[in-house]
């Protein structure tokens, strides 16, 4: 690489068939805030190195996230959501929503979801087990969240394929046939769908509260402050969001890691609880999902060695944050057994994901049940990247599961 101006880290291509770690690389040496221009005349700073990514982070007196977090989102629909959705509001009203919301997220709070999680996932395992081949993302990564995140909603058990079908049309998770990406009336119509969906699941819940989190947004409070049906509506297509895509790719990815690191599967086998915590924080580090998060400056403020005037997007990548060997030594070995592990997959700040603990139970269970009773994984066919500037993830991983009482 020659030139940093060849460089378009928003361009989702670099992401299916490019050579991002080496993009990544680069820039961390060369530019480690390096602007970055848009083939249409946008702009904007990208963050690749840990110690620029947490002082943004961390600085929320200078930036704000309510003018998108994420390139190309400050569009209208940006715009709607800004001060509704918790992860673009700031403030006294984020502080707010998020009372009302993470009594729902707390690890005592989500430990009560773990047997249901155990059993989703000896289900999902028995319907592979003896497939000869089977896409992990669809079959099993992709459920398991899912499903879990409409127990917590409360999304009655006939209706969660339905939201998965929907969650991955809206948010560009799968493609069309042929590895299209899905269309954009396609996710519009899937969005739409969603919050229709919502809007009955919420006038139930006004009627007959339950123990879910929808009746939590419906009948919870702060300092007088009560979310609006319009507020619990975007926080539902958040928390699917969120919900599904982390521990989705996660998963996935985590299994891909373990597929090109098969010491480090026998490991993870042989000495399961010993590593159990080590390894979903080394998983977590390997895949970040979230590809990157936008802020935006609110007033002139230096960043490393750069001015950044206010109304600038800044943007921290966080898989190349990751990679930084200047935080994580030998960064580009996956190792389990890796302590500390600062990464910043679930962000830093006010806006550290208020779904991790959910989050890391998910992996834990996946892995436990995983390692219990399959010796190896075995790829059947061509991995496929998700075609996305925003999730950092895998939408095909064809593999033979070989489980413990194999003889062949």
């Amino acid at each position: 690489m020659n030139q940093l101006t060849d460089v378009d880290l928003g361009d989702p291509e670099l992401y299916v068939s490019g050579n991002p770690y080496q993009v990544w690389d680069h820039l961390r040496e060369h530019a480690p805030m390096y602007r970055n221009r848009r083939p249409d005349g946008s702009e904007f700073w990208a963050i690749t190195t840990h110690r620029l990514a947490t002082a943004v982070y961390e600085d929320r007196q200078s930036f704000t996230s309510e003018r998108g977090m994420r390139i190309g989102g400050e569009g209208a629909a940006g715009r709607a959501s800004a001060g509704k959705m918790l992860i673009v509001t700031d403030g006294t009203r984020h502080r707010r929503m998020r009372d009302v919301l993470n009594p729902a997220f707390t690890p005592r709070s989500v430990r009560r979801l773990e047997e249901s999680m155990r059993a989703i996932v000896r289900q999902l395992l028995h319907e592979v087990r003896d497939l000869d081949s089977f896409d992990f993302v669809d079959r099993i990564a992709g459920r398991l969240p899912l499903y879990v995140t409409c127990q917590l909603l409360g999304v009655p058990r006939d209706d969660w394929d339905l939201m998965i079908e929907l969650t991955r049309t809206a948010f560009g998770s799968v493609t069309e046939d042929g590895g299209d990406p899905i269309s954009a009336e396609l996710q519009e119509q899937a969005h739409a769908d969603i919050f229709l969906y919502s809007a009955d699941l919420i006038a139930e819940r006004r009627r007959r509260p339950g123990d879910d989190l929808v009746s939590a947004m419906v009948t919870g409070q702060s300092a007088g402050y009560r979310m609006s049906d319009e507020d619990i509506q975007v926080n539902i297509n958040g928390i699917l969001t969120g919900g599904n895509e982390t521990t989705r790719h996660a998963t996935a990815g985590g299994v891909l890691a373990f597929i090109d690191n098969p010491t480090q599967w026998q490991r993870m086998r042989h000495d399961t609880e010993a590593v159990m915590a080590t390894a979903v924080e080394e998983i977590l580090r390997w895949t970040a999902p979230s590809l990157h998060v936008m802020r935006t400056a609110l007033t002139d403020v230096v960043v490393g060695p750069q001015l950044v005037e206010a109304g600038e997007q800044v943007t921290i990548w966080n898989p190349a944050v990751n990679r930084d060997e200047a935080a994580f030594p030998h960064a580009s070995r996956f190792d389990i057994t890796r302590w500390p592990n600062r990464h910043v997959t679930f962000g830093m700040g006010q806006h550290f994901c208020i779904g991790a603990a959910l989050a890391r139970l998910e992996l834990r269970v996946a892995l436990d049940a995983l390692a219990s009773q399959v010796a190896r994984f075995e790829l059947t066919g061509p991995v496929r990247r998700l075609r996305s500037n925003l999730m950092w993830g895998l939408d095909q991983l064809p593999v033979r599961i070989h489980l413990e009482d194999d003889r062949d």
